[in-house]
């Protein structure tokens, strides 16, 4: 049986460039690859469209599409969607009984790093991940980057006296934050309201 020329011929990524003998299986090929890889294999794999399409480099490629990450992880962005699943889904996490013990969730969408990076964006520097509504859950209409300043005024601990927070309290009176905060589990805000001395 005569053999058929298939040099010149393409078959998916590969070229056929000569002829190279017979094997068990029938005539071997040798084929350059687009990319530049130079393989040998016999005439079913190519013609066969399931088989052989490439040196190996689209197999390869295709894979790695498949498990190809956002290329974010250990980011600022993705240790705090992290964060916010663990306290809120982790039973062990120290925080969860803060967050999920009381019934605080993350929507489904962001069970994916991808959906959360889409709605939230890239976390801005100086600024954390904060619950417009305390009480609600982790999601896209619920959540926005804030300061920390934002996020002292919206926490369910805020103390307010005379309708300030301690915040503005510590503000209007020069005092530190923490140094306010101590004073007031000390004393109670009855101090606030006595004249300096």
């Amino acid at each position: 049986m005569k053999r058929i020329d298939m040099t010149g011929q393409r078959f998916g990524r590969l070229t056929v460039l000569s002829y190279v003998g017979c094997s068990s299986v029938g005539a071997r090929w040798k084929c350059q690859c687009d990319c530049g890889n130079i393989i040998e294999t016999n005439r079913n794999n190519l013609i066969q469209k399931e088989r052989t399409r490439s040196c190996g480099c689209l197999r390869r490629e295709s894979s790695s599409e498949r498990h190809k990450t956002h290329g974010m992880t250990g980011s600022p962005t993705y240790r705090t969607w992290c964060s916010m699943r663990k306290r809120c889904e982790d039973k062990t996490d120290d925080h969860y009984k803060w967050y999920g013990a009381r019934g605080i969730t993350v929507c489904e969408r962001w069970s994916s790093f991808e959906n959360f990076l889409s709605d939230m964006g890239v976390r801005p520097r100086g600024m954390s991940l904060d619950r417009i509504d305390n009480d609600g859950p982790y999601s896209p209409e619920n959540c926005r980057w804030a300061t920390q300043k934002e996020q002292m005024q919206n926490t369910r601990k805020s103390v307010t006296f005379e309708g300030k927070t301690i915040q503005e309290w510590s503000e209007q009176l020069g005092i530190k934050y923490h140094t306010l905060t101590y004073r007031m589990r000390k004393h109670g805000s009855v101090f606030l309201s006595k004249e300096p001395t």
